[in-house]
């Protein structure tokens, strides 16, 4: 049972705290509540069984303890609350633009007030439910660092007064940027959980391209959003090809290609070609279309290199950043060998990721550096947070013995 309420609470916590969102305009309220009500599945399910509709339970269980809380508020300081508790009781809720309920959270939360990454971060909590250390992860920051942001997020929003209002038309483009950051997270950490012994969290990868679809949907004229959506859906072609029958992670270049997704590619490859009709490149279609020139190559030594490094540079020029250069880096030792890609990888400033270390010990293993390849190993094995990608390179690591 215990697995079952896990699995609810990662299929519906977003959709719950959304929904109360809307219904208390008070986003504390609503998360309290929804934490409320799965605190009592724990405790009702084992005895009582599944409900018929364990998210319709914990959203009328949510609504019920939220609404005691404003009693129990209005009693002892103001009786306002409740007359504003039975106005939202009974008021008709406000659609506005964006009429799904999480999507429209995403957009509140990304509020102009707040930062950029202080918006990520609260949107990734709330929604994702996804836990402080995966967030941090994520953002490549400590635990106790994204720790103190949510915090100060909230408190901000708490401080200023600034109210859970469903977005205007008018304000979507200028909350977009964040938004879209906060689907991609999403859909990476399904991708590559950052921790657990599962490699992918299919749940988390849905739910970012179901938001992606939407936003195409909502705002088909912004090449980033269209981008986007191919971005995920490339990407997510590659699933079933990237771990084994037991959930070992396969590298892209060993991938069995005749399993990936053929219909996600085809539409991925063609919003990538509306997105070059439109000529506004930006960094979600540049990476879009590296990724539809894998999709291209029936194998890894088909791929066409070059433009994939020439992609890259491009990517460089308009998002700049140590991770895209290793991405980068990657492709460049495939074009001009892993010695000049090793020299390009040893500028990098990225001591404290793993893909960082694990990729200087392929390009040194070969170079036939076995020593220092092992060595890199060893610092790549302990900051990998998932335990199939420690699994790979430990094997990686025991061949060089």
């Amino acid at each position: 049972m215990r697995a079952e309420i896990d699995r609810v609470f990662r299929e519906e916590y977003g959709r719950a705290v959304a929904v109360l969102v809307r219904v208390f305009g008070d986003i504390d309220l609503a998360e309290e509540a929804v934490q409320d009500a799965f605190g009592e599945a724990v405790r009702r399910w084992p005895s009582a069984g599944l409900p018929p509709s364990p998210a319709g339970w914990i959203i009328t269980t949510a609504r019920n303890r939220g609404i005691d809380r404003l009693r129990r508020e209005a009693t002892r300081a103001d009786r306002h609350a409740e007359a504003a508790l039975l106005h939202a009781r009974t008021e008709e809720p406000e659609e506005g633009a964006v009429r799904d309920d999480r999507l429209r959270l995403i957009f509140t939360c990304c509020h102009p007030s707040l930062a950029v990454p202080a918006q990520v971060a609260l949107t990734l909590r709330l929604l994702g439910g996804l836990t402080t250390a995966e967030i941090a992860h994520a953002f490549l920051v400590p635990e106790p660092t994204m720790a103190q942001r949510l915090v100060r997020a909230k408190g901000k929003i708490r401080k200023a007064g600034i109210p859970y209002r469903v977005p205007h038309e008018a304000d979507l483009p200028g909350r977009l940027r964040a938004v879209l950051t906060v689907v991609y997270l999403i859909f990476n950490e399904g991708y590559a959980a950052s921790s657990g012994d599962r490699l992918v969290r299919e749940d988390l990868c849905a739910e970012a391209v179901r938001l992606g679809r939407l936003l195409a949907g909502l705002m088909p004229d912004e090449p980033e959003v269209l981008g986007l959506l191919a971005l995920m859906l490339l990407t997510e072609s590659r699933r079933a090809a990237r771990t084994t029958a037991d959930g070992e992670l396969v590298l892209l270049a060993d991938q069995d290609r005749t399993r990936w997704d053929r219909a996600l590619i085809t539409e991925g490859q063609e919003l990538v070609r509306r997105c070059l009709r439109r000529n506004r490149p930006g960094p979600y279609q540049l990476q879009a279309a590296i990724n539809a020139v894998h999709s291209d190559a029936p194998t890894a030594a088909a791929t066409d290199w070059a433009q994939v490094v020439q992609l890259y540079d491009q990517l460089l020029a308009v998002a700049p950043g140590p991770v895209v250069a290793l991405n980068r880096a990657i492709a460049v030792a495939e074009l001009s060998g892993p010695a000049t890609a090793l020299s390009l990888v040893d500028e990098l400033d990225l001591g404290a990721y793993y893909l960082f270390h694990a990729v200087r010990a392929d390009l040194l293993c070969r170079l036939g550096r076995r020593r220092e390849a092992a060595e890199a190993y060893d610092a790549a094995i302990p900051l990998a947070e998932n335990a199939a990608e420690r699994r790979l390179l430990t094997e990686r690591r025991a061949a060089l013995s």
